[in-house]
C-alpha cells in the first residue's frame, strides 16, 4: 500500500511536495475524541451516591429538615436544590402537601408512634393485635402498625417498582409519606437494599445533566458538564465501552438529531413496509416528491408548505372541483403499481446503505481489535519505538473509520426524511464524506493484512504511514465539516 502505484487507486489527493503530517502522540485520534470528552464524565455508583448525599445534606440544612425528609422534597423537585429553594420559601404548605409532609406543628414524620405509653401495650389499626410500643410503627400521622405489617407493605410496594419512593400511610385516607428512616427500621436486608437502590437510580434518572449507561449490566452513569442542563447533543462513551447520546440514551448519532432516530426506529421496527401498505397509506406528493401519510378520511389531498399542490389521494391526478376517479382503467392500476413499487426502493436504498455502513463498522471494530491485541507481535524487533508510532497511526485510522462509519450510517436515516431541497447538499456532504473514508479504510485493510512484510521492508514504509496519517487527519476534517453542517439541519 506504500508504493507508487496506489497513487492510481485513489490516494491522489495528496500533494507530493507537501510537508508529511506532524502528530507528536502514537495515540493522536485518542486525542481528539478526548476533546469531546471534557465535556462530560463517567460515574460509579458511589460517585453518584455521594453527589446524591451531598445534595440531600444541603438542602436539608437549607430547609432545616431531616436528611430523610429533605431527601422526598427534593425528589418531587427532580433533585433540583434551586427548585427546592424557590418552593420552600414562597410556598413551604403547598410543598409540603403536595410530598405528604405533616406541618410542622406535628413533627417531622417520624417512626416512633404518638400513642406510646411507658408500659402500655398498643393496638394494630390493620392485625388489632396488641403490640409492645416498641413493635409499633407510624408514618408521623398517628396510624400504628406493627412491625409485621410494615415489613410486608413495604416489601409489596418494592415489588412495585420504583413508585416505592412515593409510598404513603396505609391508611386510604391519609397521605403522610413514608420516609427513608421508616424503611430502614423496618424492613428487611434485601428490601432496603432495593429501595436504596430505586432511590439511587431516581437521582441519575430525574436529573437535568446525568443518564445512566443503558448498556446490559452496566451501573456507571455519565455526567454533562456542560452546564446545568443538556443543552446540546452529546455522544458519549461509558467505560464499558457502550456509545451512547446522553439526550435520548439511544446509540450514538452524531451528526444526525434524536428525531431522526426514533422516526428510523419506528420505521424499521414497523411489518407495513410491504408493498399494500404503501399503497394503503404512504404516497409522495406528484409534484415534490415528499413522502404523505393519508390520515383523514377525505381523499382531496394538499402537500405542506412550501408546495400546496392539490391532488386526488386515489389517482393522483390534480384535483379539482368535482374530480371523479371512478372508472376502471388499467393505465391507472400500472401507474399504481409503479409508484408502490418506486416508493419501497426508495425505502430499501436507504436502509441498504444504513445496514452496510454498520457491517462494515462491525468489521473495523473486529479488526482494530485484532490489532490491539496483537500489539506485542507488531512490536517486536530493534525498531520498536518506530513500530509504536506506526502502530499508533493505523489504530488511529481505525478510531476514524469507526467513526465515520457510525455517522454515515445515521446520515442515510436523515435522508430518507429529509425535505427534497436538503438532499443535494446532504448527498454532497456525504459523498465527500464517504469518499475520503473509503480511501481510509482500504488503505488500513491493505497494511493490516499485509502488516508482516511492511514491518520487515526496508524502504517505503515511513512514507506510507505518514500518508496514512494525513489521510486520517483528512478524513476528520471532512466528517468534521459534516457534523457542523448538520448543527443548522442543513439549512
Amino acid at each position: 500500500m506504500a508504493s507508487s502505484d496506489n497513487d492510481d487507486q485513489g490516494y491522489s489527493d495528496f500533494d507530493e511536495e507537501e510537508d508529511p503530517i506532524e502528530l507528536e502522540s502514537d495515540d493522536d485520534m485518542a486525542t481528539l475524541l478526548a476533546a469531546r470528552r471534557q465535556k462530560y464524565k463517567v460515574l460509579t455508583e458511589d460517585a453518584v451516591r455521594a453527589l446524591q448525599d451531598d445534595c440531600i445534606a444541603g438542602v436539608a440544612d437549607l430547609i432545616q429538615v431531616p436528611p430523610a425528609i429533605a431527601a422526598i422534597v427534593l425528589r418531587h423537585c427532580h433533585w433540583s436544590s434551586l427548585v427546592v429553594q424557590d418552593k420552600w420559601f414562597s410556598d413551604e404548605q403547598g410543598l409540603r402537601a403536595a410530598v405528604g409532609l405533616l406541618p410542622p406543628s406535628d413533627g417531622d414524620a417520624v417512626a416512633e408512634p404518638k400513642r406510646k405509653r411507658k408500659g402500655k401495650k398498643l393496638t394494630c389499626d390493620l392485625c388489632f393485635d396488641n403490640h409492645a410500643p416498641s413493635q409499633m410503627k407510624s408514618a408521623g400521622c398517628g396510624h400504628l402498625y406493627c412491625r409485621v405489617f410494615w415489613r410486608g407493605y413495604i416489601r409489596a410496594a418494592v415489588e412495585d417498582g420504583a413508585r416505592c419512593l412515593s409510598l404513603r400511610c396505609p391508611d386510604p385516607s391519609c397521605s403522610a409519606a413514608v420516609i427513608r428512616d421508616l424503611v430502614d427500621d423496618v424492613a428487611d436486608e434485601e428490601d432496603k437494599q432495593r429501595y436504596a437502590g430505586f432511590a439511587l437510580r431516581s437521582y441519575v434518572e430525574e436529573s437535568k445533566t446525568m443518564r445512566w449507561c443503558p448498556a446490559p449490566g452496566c451501573g456507571l452513569a455519565m455526567e454533562y458538564l456542560g452546564g446545568e442542563s443538556l443543552s446540546e447533543q452529546l455522544d458519549v462513551v461509558c467505560d464499558c465501552g457502550h456509545g451512547f447520546c446522553i439526550v435520548c440514551a439511544e446509540e450514538s448519532h452524531r451528526p444526525v438529531p434524536c428525531r431522526t432516530v426514533r422516526e428510523w426506529a419506528a420505521k424499521n421496527s414497523s411489518e407495513s413496509e410491504s408493498t399494500n401498505w404503501v399503497i394503503a397509506n404512504t404516497k409522495l406528493c406528484p409534484k415534490c416528491r415528499r413522502p404523505i401519510e393519508k390520515n383523514t378520511g377525505c381523499n382531496h389531498m394538499t402537500c405542506r408548505d412550501p408546495c400546496r399542490h392539490q391532488f386526488c389521494w386515489i389517482c393522483l391526478a390534480d384535483y379539482h372541483g368535482g374530480h371523479t376517479c371512478n372508472r376502471y382503467e388499467v393505465d391507472e392500476i400500472d401507474a399504481r403499481q409503479a409508484y408502490a413499487r418506486a416508493s419501497l426502493d426508495r425505502y430499501i436504498h436507504y436502509y441498504e446503505r444504513w445496514v452496510a455502513h454498520e457491517h462494515s463498522r462491525q468489521r473495523a471494530s473486529e479488526d482494530m481489535f485484532e490489532l490491539e491485541s496483537a500489539r506485542e507481535v507488531y512490536l517486536e524487533g530493534a525498531a520498536a519505538d518506530e513500530a509504536q508510532r506506526q502502530l499508533g497511526f493505523l489504530i488511529d485510522a481505525y478510531r476514524q473509520i469507526l467513526e465515520g462509519r457510525r455517522m454515515l450510517r445515521w446520515t442515510y436515516a436523515y435522508g430518507y426524511f429529509a425535505d427534497r431541497d436538503k438532499l443535494n447538499l446532504l448527498e454532497c456532504l456525504q459523498g465527500e464524506a464517504e469518499g475520503s473514508l473509503e480511501r481510509l479504510h482500504e488503505m488500513a485493510e491493505a497494511e493490516r493484512t499485509a502488516s508482516e512484510n511492511y514491518y520487515a521492508a526496508d524502504g517505503g514504509v515511513s512514507s506510507y504511514f505518514d500518508r496514512l496519517a494525513k489521510l486520517t487527519k483528512q478524513t476528520h476534517d471532512y466528517f468534521e465539516s459534516m457534523a457542523e453542517a448538520f448543527q443548522t439541519d442543513l439549512d
